[in-house]
């Protein structure tokens, strides 16, 4: 047996301020997105905004449904539109905001195992990193370079041969 250590590096931003530019305005995209979020029973509401590499700027927000798995992260939501109106345009970066109306969310939500796994389908079909931004209602912003990062040994299409 050998054990193998996995890691990444997780940048942390103390505000959105500290952030360069770039990622600032799109980040306040997520979150101006999120205001927008259909979430009528579990109250928490996301935004995401996907950079492409033409410069474009694709958002979502989740948009929830009484049968909970009919409804739809915002992440994917923006993910998906990205390929749809922009098929074989690279993703960048995706910046995510994530808010409770019953409670001040103070640290990053990251995005759940289906939006992981969609995500990385999008960076291995691409063949190229998407950094991401998550920041909670207030407090620190965390970004990491990659998906592979926060989803290592993840699942793809060399499995199905």
């Amino acid at each position: 047996m050998k054990k193998v250590n996995i890691s990444f590096d997780l940048f942390v931003f103390e505000s959105l301020t500290a952030l360069p530019v770039g990622n600032q305005k799109l980040l306040k995209m997520a979150i101006k997105s999120r205001e927008n979020a259909y979430a009528p029973y579990s109250k928490f509401k996301v935004g995401a905004a996907v950079l492409l590499e033409n410069g474009e700027v694709v958002l979502g927000n989740n948009q929830e449904n009484a049968s909970y798995p009919s409804g739809l992260c915002a992440e994917r939501v923006a993910i998906f539109q990205a390929g749809a109106i922009y098929p074989g345009v690279k993703i960048k970066t995706i910046a995510i905001s994530a808010t409770s109306e019953k409670y001040e969310l103070d640290r990053p939500a990251g995005p759940c195992g289906n939006c992981r796994q969609s995500i990385a389908e999008y960076e291995q079909k691409q063949q190229s990193p998407i950094a991401i931004i998550m920041m909670g209602s207030v407090g620190e912003i965390y970004k990491t370079n990659s998906i592979a990062d926060i989803l290592p040994l993840g699942f793809e299409a060399s499995y199905l041969k």
